[in-house]
């Protein structure tokens, strides 16, 4: 059987810990499996699996996620901030020379990076408290609604601890086993994530040339077009409430929004092009909105909303901020 190298140390006799997570039959289960599918040994797997903590704070906070129980107008409040622009500035300046590269390869705007970056760490301050290990063995094993999805992801992680040597008990991210300044998922990390610089390793969990090259590259293959549009406010009261919010997938065209009622100043666009128009509950009422591909790109990141626009808004902010600076 293939060794794993990053898990040797954890070879002790399993007596010599007390886990409920290594006498469960479906942990052994999964143990098996993942021993024959990939070549580990149990017994290194159950060595892992002895030092799993059951989380309840994480079953407390997937279970009622900000974008599902948030407004616009509150969500915003967490993310539009004059600290997150200011400190996404500092970062667009500190890490140029990546981002412009990141562009140039890819075609996602240095705007856009920053600010899904600093949505999701605060630039790389904020990158999670709970072992990655702890999150993934909670939520594949005692969290029923999407138990599925997590097994599939503690599976990948523990793939990914071997391929990138590291220590698996030391690796923290979100209550969701995102990780570092991007908060990849495993099997995101395993599919996306690229090592930018060149030293050898994909690490973007300190490595933020790397994280940019990542967000990029992710966004890239997801089907981000090079300068196009990401969403456009619109007069949307006039049509019928069914319309909006039914998907986040572009579904409608622009040409029958505007024969439903629809006003905006959408220029040359081509009215065939396919959006997807959403209602947002803001500061000053409803606000009407239509996403491009672009918008849903981002959702793929996310499945929100929310976030996509947060993100929009934020990359909004940082380019003006930037201009600004420029043109003293």
């Amino acid at each position: 059987m293939q060794k794993i190298l990053i898990l040797i140390l954890f070879l002790m006799p399993l007596a010599s810990f007390s886990s409920d997570y290594t006498d469960r039959p479906e942990v052994q289960e999964f143990v098996r499996e993942l021993a024959e599918e990939e070549g580990f040994d149990e017994r290194e797997l159950l060595s892992i699996f002895s030092h799993a903590e059951y989380k309840q704070s994480i079953i407390d906070a997937i279970s009622r996620p900000a974008e599902k129980r948030l407004t616009w107008a509150e969500y915003q409040d967490i993310f539009l901030t004059d600290r997150r622009t200011n400190s996404g500035i500092e970062f667009m300046s500190e890490h140029s020379e990546a981002l412009a590269e990141a562009y140039r390869v890819y075609g996602v705007p240095p705007v856009i990076i920053t600010a899904i970056i600093g949505v999701e760490t605060m630039y790389g301050r904020i990158s999670g408290s709970y072992r990655v290990l702890d999150a993934l063995a909670t939520l594949s094993f005692d969290y029923p609604p999407r138990s599925k999805f997590f097994r599939g992801e503690l599976k990948q992680f523990i793939l990914l601890a071997r391929e990138e040597k590291q220590m698996i008990t030391d690796l923290k991210g979100s209550y969701a086993g995102a990780m570092g300044l991007g908060q990849f998922i495993p099997s995101s990390y395993r599919h996306y994530a690229i090592d930018f610089d060149g030293d050898g390793f994909r690490d973007i969990w300190n490595n933020p040339t790397d994280a940019i090259g990542s967000v990029a590259n992710y966004l890239s293959e997801h089907g981000w077009q090079r300068d196009a549009d990401i969403t456009i406010p619109v007069d949307g009261a006039r049509v019928t409430e069914d319309v909006f919010n039914v998907s986040l997938k572009p579904s409608k065209s622009i040409g029958e929004l505007e024969t439903l009622g629809m006003k905006a100043d959408l220029g040359e666009l081509d009215r065939a092009q396919k959006v997807s128009p959403m209602r947002l509950s803001g500061k000053m009422g409803d606000e009407y909105w239509i996403g491009m591909k672009n918008f849903y790109v981002i959702t793929r990141y996310n499945h929100s909303k929310l976030y996509a626009m947060a993100v929009f808004q934020l990359s909004e902010g940082l380019k003006k901020g930037s201009a600004a600076i420029a043109s003293r």
